[in-house]
């Protein structure tokens, strides 16, 4: 009975890791019309208008691409899904017992926004990890971006950055400038609460910040990689 106990484990775990290496495969190629966080927002508040419009990368601004990089994860190009260099400043602030900061890449940004629900605990961090090895294997960091640029939430009922776009400056996504971009990219940390426009205060600074971000970063390209 063990055995058949732990036979039927070990059956169950390859196949879910074969679903979700499948599951990543196909994704490399097919547009991501809907993520576990909408599902979830949707049960919390059913009256909340979804807004999604897939677009290819190259019809996001590049205002907006830089914008994000500048201000979520300036290594983005240059990593393997990990910025162990961001993860240690982190945990060495926090430990001073300065304010909380995360270490998120975009690339576990996109593998939590597209395969988990959110939550800080070890079982969905640690699947995390292993959901950005996968994307980080099997998707060039072009893909990884325009995914994340296309799923992550952008305001209530937001999700990205054609829906954004619109939702907060009545264009196409590829028209931001680089404050409009900027303004999106500085309500990331908490979309739900900030708004990019009109802005407060605290998101203004946050923007003059991430345009400055992006002119130090220099001409946006994933050939930095190489660097």
């Amino acid at each position: 009975m063990i055995k058949k106990i732990f036979r039927f484990i070990w059956k169950l775990i390859a196949a879910l890791i074969l679903f979700s290496v499948l599951a990543v495969v196909f994704l490399n190629w097919l547009p991501v019309m809907f993520t576990p966080l909408m599902g979830i927002r949707y049960l919390e508040n059913p009256d909340e208008n979804i807004q999604h419009s897939w677009v290819p990368r190259e019809e996001i601004s590049l205002h907006l691409q830089l914008g994000v990089i500048a201000s979520e994860d300036q290594n983005f190009v240059k990593h393997n899904g990990f910025d162990f260099e961001a993860i240690e400043k982190a945990l060495e602030e926090n430990k001073e017992g300065k304010r909380v900061r995360g270490a998120s890449t975009i690339s576990q940004q996109t593998a939590k926004n597209v395969f988990l629900w959110p939550g800080r605990n070890w079982v969905r961090k640690g699947v995390e990890v292993y959901f950005t090895f996968l994307i980080e294997t099997f998707w060039s960091k072009e893909r990884i971006l325009e995914v994340y640029l296309n799923s992550i939430e952008m305001g209530p009922g937001i999700y990205g950055a054609e829906a954004a776009a619109q939702y907060w400056f009545n264009k196409p996504s590829s028209e931001l400038m680089p404050f409009e971009a900027a303004a999106i990219a500085a309500i990331l940390p908490n979309p739900r609460q900030y708004r990019a426009n009109p802005a407060s205060s605290y998101i203004e600074g946050r923007k003059s910040w991430i345009v400055k971000q992006m002119k130090n970063y220099g001409e946006f390209s994933f050939e930095k990689r190489e660097e």
